[in-house]
């Protein structure tokens, strides 16, 4: 879930900026960390004045293996994803296959109580392992306490891919360059996270008729296929990469945060205490955006949805973007995403020559 940017959200900004960033860019290569002195000063700053209060506030969360035979240890070859889900089990399938096709090896996933057969689908997966928590998505800080509990679980100074169940990466040529690939590189170029804004996906025309199920063995990006392809703006505040645009604020002036950093070396300096889109040490988080997370919350049921997550309260501020689609969704009786900047997705290197990912310049 994007985190609206608001006061709060915002207190990384500096007030210094780099007049000439685009995204999409064609130079997307070039608009690696171009700071100056000064700015990485406030960084280091930032992240020692950020360390010291996430510090003070951590506390240990109640979790539990449902995994028969509990937690399976990760080998040094391992490749894991940890992400969270909640009631997303028309994406199971494709998940997996998308994320199993790029090279992990093992899944770590947090189910948040799901009542639509998530949970015994994924208990049914050999390569997954299922965690739970009597502690809700809002109350773990958005679930950023899982994801930490579990990093540390299964062990500092490795890699691992950090995405929610609705989220797929893609980056330069990765139908044909795993994972092991894109470690290689950015390892080689001395960088320990992937930067990777979502794009909301969406299908053109009548959100109603686009229906995923979860047996009929297609790709998300098949139904829903379109993005925003301009409409967007980057910037560098004193936390990470920011960046904002895409179909909700178009539609509904949503301002939200879409970068992350899906891809992440976990070492004992690491945490995601402030903030998903910000995790520490801030200094970590300047690189070139070399991948997007392909982001699918538009299908056919998405007014069920939308209603259920205003119901749950989970999310951001009471789940307020939510509540304002809610009002929308009940003035128009339906929703269209379609516009002249709609982009129809064929894959990365689409991406590369749009100017949305940056080369990996792969060793």
């Amino acid at each position: 879930m994007a985190m609206p940017i608001n006061a709060s959200s915002c207190s990384g900004r500096s007030e210094r900026t780099l007049k000439d960033l685009h995204y999409p860019s064609r130079q997307a290569e070039n608009e690696r960390d171009r700071r100056g002195i000064f700015d990485r000063v406030l960084t280091r700053y930032e992240t020692y004045k950020l360390t010291a209060r996430v510090r003070k506030r951590r506390r240990p969360i109640e979790m539990s293996c449902l995994t028969e035979g509990g937690q399976r240890p990760l080998g040094k070859g391992d490749i894991p994803v940890v992400f969270n889900t909640h009631n997303d089990r028309k994406l199971m399938p494709s998940f997996l296959a998308h994320y199993r096709g790029l090279g992990v090896t093992r899944f770590i996933c947090v189910d948040d109580v799901s009542s639509d057969g998530t949970r015994d689908y994924l208990l049914a997966q050999a390569d997954v392992d299922l965690w739970s928590s009597p502690v809700r998505y809002r109350d773990a800080r958005r679930g950023r306490e899982w994801r930490e509990a579990l990093f540390e679980r299964y062990g500092w100074d490795r890699w691992y891919l950090n995405v929610d169940s609705d989220e797929f990466l893609i980056y330069e040529d990765c139908e044909n360059r795993p994972l092991g690939a894109l470690l290689q590189a950015l390892e080689s170029r001395g960088e320990k996270r992937l930067a990777a804004p979502m794009l909301d996906m969406y299908p053109t025309g009548r959100l109603g008729a686009a229906t995923l199920d979860s047996d009929d063995g297609r790709m998300p990006w098949e139904i829903a296929d379109h993005f925003d392809g301009s409409g967007y703006e980057i910037s560098y505040t004193k936390r990470a990469i920011s960046i904002t645009g895409g179909p909700r604020k178009r539609k509904f002036a949503h301002l939200l945060e879409l970068i992350k950093y899906p891809v992440i070396f976990w070492d004992k300096e690491c945490s995601l205490g402030v903030s998903i889109h910000q995790p520490l040490p801030c200094e970590r988080n300047f690189p070139a955006v070399s991948g997007v997370l392909l982001h699918f919350k538009f299908f056919s049921d998405y007014k069920e949805k939308i209603e259920q997550a205003v119901a749950d309260g989970q999310y951001f501020d009471a789940a307020a973007v939510y509540r304002k689609m809610l009002e929308g969704l009940q003035e128009t009786g339906e929703f269209d995403f379609s516009d002249a900047c709609s982009t129809r997705f064929s894959g990365s290197r689409q991406l590369l020559e749009l100017g949305f990912i940056a080369p990996i310049r792969y060793p």
